[in-house]
């Protein structure tokens, strides 16, 4: 790239060249007048001796007195430096100041000697073999009426003329470079002047560009420069104005993304990403600004939101679905698009609105399987009895043993239906009061031993039968602000549960300790364990990990999740750690 000079060795350079070459063309000039001065100058000089001369001379030539003219002309050389000659109309020498006549040839030849003939005047330079120097001859004519007498010539070196020029010379070149330093000087000031204004404005400009748009410039003298630097102080101001209302509406725009629950994409044509909000940065695992300007298949690894955005960009109709992405765990995204179209009405790309809706699907599903569950279980029962009530209305039982072991079996189906009924109303109250808040829960400190002993009571007979001891360990002196009825219930529902499906003479224990701000209760059992698959959904209505085993048991499959709500209800959680075969160990974990 070609370095770029600055303004002011830009502008110099071309005044200072114009100023040398203006002063080098007035010098030529004033060389050129100063030597036709001179030469001019001299002539009349010489021709002003020569007149002299003349006068001195006229009276001899009546005389014919020729030496005389010889001894007049040394003389005036003598005393003016001159070279003075008296020629013959024939040409023949008569007087000269440097040589003798008789030595010198004819000069009837010569250019200033003809002249003089011929006009009265002549004038010549040229070289001298004589005095084996340049010189400047001037003659003039010498008559007496009509009549030719001689002509008078006057030489004088050009040497002495060119040391004279060049003495001037000198003073002018001397003069002219003191003249070429104030020009360059003047010229250096000039555009130094220019430049700074322009160099404060381009200042000036690097500051707007940095952002500061408040900056004022400073006005010129120069009247265009002026007018420049009011209209760059009225554009930063209007642009500071506009930047302002820009960003303020982009901050509006980006708190609203921001604190949106749905996540917003905006994609290009080439299904490139131009941004997102922080909702779908987080629903992606990505950060914003890394994935902006990538391609959706670099930002998420997923074939069905791909196909989705394809389509999406393919039409110009709203498209809508459920996509699932698994980081690690299932997350279920409905997302709905719609085209972006620019100021012209072109498409230039999709909008994605992304709703997580995995609770709600997740709910769905868990209703679905609730009413289906529900049906199931009441049912079953109910089969039981329309077909024992039947058989003993239309008294096809053959005996009364029988009809009493009917009767005992639609009474078993009973309670079987009044125990879900039970649980049920049991699971919507506990559900209710951690919901509302008016309906407060009867909180006090209480020993949580005492919850245990109770509950160990109850459980005591049914574990009697099976030879399973109960073992209560731990800190059992610890007080909890809890509503004890609650929670004993819970505890009551986890024993019975650890007693349910131990074998016969083992050992159910309950821990109580306090540990990282939490107070736990764990009750082990060393039963047929559970698998991890059913472990997440183990505390789900009418969940069961061995359906006929926990109907023959009398279970309603509603105790787990009854034991979770009454433990949220308490502000804790309830978890289960199970192997196969060896047992599992359900911990209530309240807060202290």
């Amino acid at each position: 790239m070609k370095k770029k000079k600055r303004l002011v060795w830009q502008i110099f350079p071309a005044f200072f060249l114009i100023a040398l070459a203006s002063l080098a063309v007035a010098i030529w000039f004033a060389t050129n007048a100063l030597n036709f001065f001179f030469l001019k100058q001299t002539t009349l000089d010489l021709k002003d001796h020569i007149a002299l001369l003349q006068n001195q001379i006229r009276p001899h030539f009546q005389d014919q007195q020729l030496p005389q003219i010889e001894r007049i002309c040394k003389e005036a050389g003598q005393l003016t430096d001159i070279r003075f000659t008296v020629i013959l109309p024939d040409g023949r020498v008569v007087g000269d100041s440097r040589e003798n006549p008789t030595h010198m040839d004819n000069h009837a030849d010569r250019p200033e000697i003809r002249a003089a003939v011929a006009e009265g005047f002549g004038q010549s330079m040229r070289y001298s073999n004589t005095l084996d120097r340049n010189l400047l001859y001037v003659a003039t004519a010498m008559r007496n009426g009509e009549h030719l007498l001689a002509v008078t010539r006057a030489a004088l070196p050009v040497v002495f003329l060119d040391e004279q020029k060049k003495a001037i010379q000198w003073r002018m070149a001397g003069g002219g470079l003191v003249i070429a330093l104030l020009v360059g000087v003047i010229s250096l000031l000039a555009t130094r002047k220019i430049s700074r204004p322009i160099e404060e404005l381009r200042i000036g400009a690097d500051v707007f560009s940095s952002g500061n748009l408040e900056h004022k410039l400073a006005i010129p003298d120069t009247e265009e420069l002026a007018s420049l630097a009011e209209a760059m102080n009225k554009m930063a101001g209007q642009l500071d104005r506009r930047i302002k209302t820009v960003v303020d509406q982009r901050n509006e725009l980006e708190t609203v993304l921001a604190n949106m629950h749905e996540g917003i994409v905006a994609i290009n044509t080439h299904e490139a990403i131009i941004s997102m909000n922080r909702a779908a940065a987080d629903m992606f695992e990505n950060d914003r600004e890394k994935a902006t300007g990538r391609s959706v298949q670099e930002v998420v690894r997923n074939i069905e939101l791909q196909t989705f955005v394809r389509q999406a960009l393919a039409t110009d109709d709203e498209q809508e679905d459920d996509i699932s992405l698994f980081r690690p765990s299932e997350t279920i995204l409905n997302i709905r698009s719609s085209p972006i179209l620019d100021v012209r009405g072109q498409r230039i790309g999709t909008l994605l609105v992304m709703a997580d809706v995995t609770k709600l699907r997740r709910l769905e599903n868990m209703r679905r399987d609730f009413v289906a569950n529900v049906s199931h279980e009441i049912k079953t029962p109910l089969t039981a009895i329309k077909g024992y009530v039947e058989t003993l209305f239309n008294q096809e039982v053959d005996s009364k043993e029988d009809a009493e072991r009917f009767l005992g079996i639609i009474i078993k189906h009973v309670n079987r239906l009044n125990a879900i009924v039970v649980d049920l109303l049991s699971l919507s109250r506990i559900e209710r009061t951690g919901e509302d808040s008016s309906s407060a829960l009867d909180f006090a400190d209480t020993r949580l031993g005492d919850i245990i002993q109770t509950a160990v009571q109850v459980c005591q007979k049914q574990a009697d039968e099976k030879n399973i001891s109960i073992e209560q360990r731990g800190e059992l002196d610890l007080k909890a602000h809890v509503d004890a009825t609650l929670l004993e219930q819970a505890i009551l529902n986890l024993l019975d549960n650890a007693i349910k499906f131990s074998d016969d003479g083992n050992m159910v224990a309950i821990d109580v300790e306090r540990r990282n701000g939490a107070t736990g209760i764990h009750i082990t059992d060393h039963g047929c364990g559970i698998a991890r698959n059913h472990l997440a959904r183990l505390f789900e209505r009418f969940y069961r990990v061995d359906k006929a085993r926990s109907r023959q048991m009398g279970g309603t499959g509603l105790g787990l999740a009854i034991v979770k709500h009454i433990v949220q209800a308490h502000g804790g959680q309830v978890t289960v750690d199970s192997k196969l075969g060896r047992g599992s160990t359900f911990s209530v974990l309240l807060p202290s």
